[in-house]
């Protein structure tokens, strides 16, 4: 069967090729008509192909490992909308390209929601993009020709979810800002943003001190913005001291 075989994988019909026997034996078993034989192919290949093109947008989300929602403490920090925050990670905002800022210091799950949403949202069919403030910025400014930027920020704007983590830890300069700027305008009012910050943006002239973009950036990000302020002590720190302290029984002997 093997010039079949070569005929059905060129026809992008991989996955009937690849287990040819074993449909022909399945079907002679069976005694599929030739309708029923058909209708097996196509539901085969469509589970095939979905799989496939989930496993392609999950690699290039660049998400890699992160903790489920399930495993979040709601009742750790002192202030959080969980059913806004729930209603994010239902996707609710992609609709109509709103933006999600997350608002946190350190240690409060910020990141992990964000991390949540974007894996929904890679279920729901969406292409995403999760990366750093200071990856993106750093892919962009290295750069070497107009071209090279151009193709960049192409790719950035054009993702179906963006998600830009960590804005805030670093300070930058006034090119740094434009380019940032840059991204957020090809998205704006066309395609959604989810961000985390531990900074307010009253605090975000220290980020870009010398930028005279800083309140346009601000100004297109909280636009059609949904911003979750969470509030509370670092669950991390929480856990690294409870690691810490001694048992119980071993200080008392």
């Amino acid at each position: 069967m093997t010039p079949l075989t070569d005929q059905l994988t060129a026809l992008g019909l991989r996955d009937t090729a690849a287990h040819l026997d074993d449909v022909v034996a399945l079907a002679t078993k069976r005694r599929w008509s030739p309708t029923q034989l058909l209708e097996h192919l196509v539901t085969t290949e469509q589970q095939e192909r979905t799989r496939r093109s989930l496993e392609r947008r999950l690699a290039r989300s660049r998400l890699g490992r992160f903790t489920p929602m399930s495993d979040f403490d709601w009742a750790w920090p002192k202030r959080i909308d969980r059913a806004a925050v729930e209603a994010a990670l239902r996707l609710d905002f992609l609709a109509g390209a709103h933006n999600v800022v997350l608002v946190a210091a350190q240690g409060l799950g910020k990141t992990m929601i964000a991390q949540n949403i974007a894996h929904a949202a890679v279920l729901a069919g969406t292409h995403v993009l999760f990366t750093t403030a200071a990856q993106l910025l750093l892919d962009l400014g290295s750069q070497e020709s107009t071209r090279g930027l151009a193709r960049r920020l192409n790719h950035y704007a054009t993702r179906g979810l963006l998600v830009l983590d960590e804005i805030g830890y670093l300070s930058y300069d006034a090119r740094a800002a434009d380019l940032l700027f840059q991204v957020v305008t090809r998205r704006y009012e066309k395609r959604s943003l989810v961000l985390t910050t531990n900074l307010p943006f009253s605090e975000w002239p220290t980020i870009f001190p010398n930028a005279a973009t800083a309140t346009a950036l601000i100004d297109r990000l909280v636009h059609h913005a949904e911003i979750f302020t969470i509030e509370g002590d670092s669950y991390r720190r929480r856990v690294a001291e409870a690691k810490r302290k001694p048992p119980r029984s071993a200080s008392a002997s």
